[in-house]
């Protein structure tokens, strides 16, 4: 007899589901295209659900689902799954990061010859009935220098590839280390670097703030004459109108795009380019990949179900409710502390010290850290990180890791301490819950402050003088951004930072602007 019951509610292959479907502990039920009031009459009745995306799981579809362990997503978003909802009934949610990593490769290297060597324009042409061999001279890989923006799972398997067709390989990522680089046979480079030196430059980053744009007016009249741009990561990383233009006036002899800005690209003049090879977003679009992603997930749900260790979890692993109402401030509270030091981190990451002080030292710990490390390697490498993989990602990236206890700290009961050492400084940051207000970050780099960990923070680094605050409160007011609150720190050697909680963040001109006021010395926005 059975332990376990697994709901299937979209279509997924049975080669995908064979390690459920071979285990004698569960019976496995296939019922698609539900309707949600059908989902939620039959919910209560299983343990794990197993989804793509087309089922919607829902808050109320939660609350009927009693005995619901775990979800997986045969894929690796999980925007059809409310996972705050989940982690409060305290069901895991499981994805697949790693199932499109190879198809998504070899897509980009296949865009990048079919660029190179002008296959879709020749083929179109023949199609049409044209004998044409003078209109299409391509180039070779071989003896080019690739650069990959990005060198994470997807980025590392492109290099492997560039380096057997002979090319040479510089390689950018926050996470890169000299080691692991040598050890590939890719040179460690910066962004502009990569830019400058280029044949060919592909993008595989996360969309983020700071990656928005990465490739942009500027970038292009840096690059060599005739370099061929790939991006198959997001659309956004790379600047749509500038890239048109490059490609207009020469500076750019090719792109291959699988993703946009907007998708599907209506009236994208990128589409109609002749120097231009598009797919509608295919990265991930294979057989293979399709199956690998139901194969991990399956194999996960089983671990989960049968008491095994498993890695995949988007939310956070089970705690008891006393642990979870004692933690729950300081999770939200760390993985905000995650995101400001990676704002505020600018070269690579090699050791994180997480300190506990007071009562929050004799709690189970780790989940807290978990958080942390979610929060600030999110932040490189998008929605692949998840609570229970941030460890492992942070081992492979060759970061060290430490917790440290103590029973008392001077000025509060109780305080979470991160220290983030980098190749060249050392960044802190520091939060504490006060029960009449909730969480508060109270310490960035040797500042003492009091803030609230959401929204939009602006941070300036000044010399201590009076109009420090006007000044940029007039350039704020002139780009149309509205300042809700200000907190000060300062230190005995006449430095301030200022910190300006705004309704959103300042554009690349008006940051600019704000650099060049006499007395600022560094200027950063994150987004909480």
């Amino acid at each position: 007899m059975p332990k376990y019951r697994v709901l299937v509610s979209d279509p997924i292959s049975e080669q995908g589901l064979q390690a459920l479907l071979d285990s004698p502990d569960v019976e496995v039920d296939i019922k698609t295209d539900l309707s949600p009031q059908e989902l939620i009459a039959i919910i209560g009745d299983y343990d794990a659900l197993l989804v793509r995306s087309q089922t919607k799981v829902t808050a109320e579809i939660l609350q009927a689902a009693k005995k619901l362990r775990a979800i997986g997503r045969a894929g690796v978003g999980v925007d059809n799954i409310d996972v705050p909802a989940s982690t409060r009934h305290g069901v895991v949610v499981i994805n697949a990061p790693d199932g499109n990593t190879i198809s998504t490769c070899e897509h980009t290297f296949a865009m990048m010859m079919a660029m190179a060597r002008k296959i879709p324009q020749a083929h179109m042409k023949l199609k049409n009935g044209t004998w044409d061999r003078k209109s299409f001279v391509g180039v070779e890989l071989k003896n080019k220098t690739i650069g990959i923006l990005g060198f994470g799972r997807i980025g590392s398997e492109v290099a492997v590839r560039a380096k057997a067709f002979g090319m040479s390989v510089l390689a950018y990522d926050p996470f890169l280390t000299r080691e692991r680089a040598e050890s590939m046979g890719v040179r460690m480079s910066t962004v502009d670097e990569i830019v400058e030196g280029s044949d060919f430059i592909t993008v595989h980053t996360p969309l983020t703030k700071d990656t928005k744009h990465l490739l942009s007016h500027d970038q292009f009249a840096r690059m060599r004459d005739g370099v061929r741009i790939l991006n198959c990561a997001r659309g956004g990383i790379i600047d749509e109108k500038a890239l048109v233009e490059a490609l207009a006036n020469g500076k750019v002899a090719a792109a291959a795009l699988d993703v946009f800005e907007e998708e599907p690209p209506i009236g994208n003049p990128l589409v109609e380019m002749d120097n231009v090879v598009v797919t509608p977003h295919l990265g991930a679009s294979t057989e293979e990949a399709q199956i690998n992603v139901a194969i991990d997930v399956a194999k996960e749900l089983l671990n989960i179900l049968q008491g095994l260790p498993f890695r995949n979890a988007v939310n956070l692993p089970s705690l008891s409710n006393d642990s979870l109402r004692t933690l729950e401030p300081y999770l939200t509270l760390a993985e905000k502390l995650g995101t400001l030091a990676a704002n505020l981190a600018i070269d690579s990451v090699r050791k994180i010290e997480v300190t506990f002080y007071g009562p929050l030292a004799e709690q189970q710990t780790e989940p807290v850290t978990r958080s942390f490390l979610k929060g600030m390697l999110s932040y490189y490498h998008g929605e692949e990180v998840n609570y229970v993989n941030a460890p492992f990602l942070a081992e492979q990236s060759q970061i060290q890791l430490k917790e440290t206890k103590s029973s008392r700290h001077d000025t509060y009961t109780e305080l979470l301490k991160v220290s983030v050492v980098t190749e060249n400084t050392t960044i802190i940051v520091a939060g504490t819950h006060k029960a009449t207000v909730g969480p508060r970050i109270v310490q960035i780099g040797d500042f003492k402050l009091d803030l609230e960990p959401n929204g939009t923070l602006l941070l300036a680094e000044n010399r201590d003088k009076p109009g420090m605050i006007g000044k940029v409160g007039t350039i704020l007011g002139g780009a149309g951004v509205n300042i809700d609150s200000m907190k000060v720190g300062k230190l005995d050697n006449g430095i301030s930072l200022m910190v300006l909680a705004v309704d959103r963040a300042p554009d690349e001109e008006t940051r600019r602007e704000i650099e060049v006021v006499d007395g600022i010395f560094s200027v950063r926005d994150v987004t909480l």
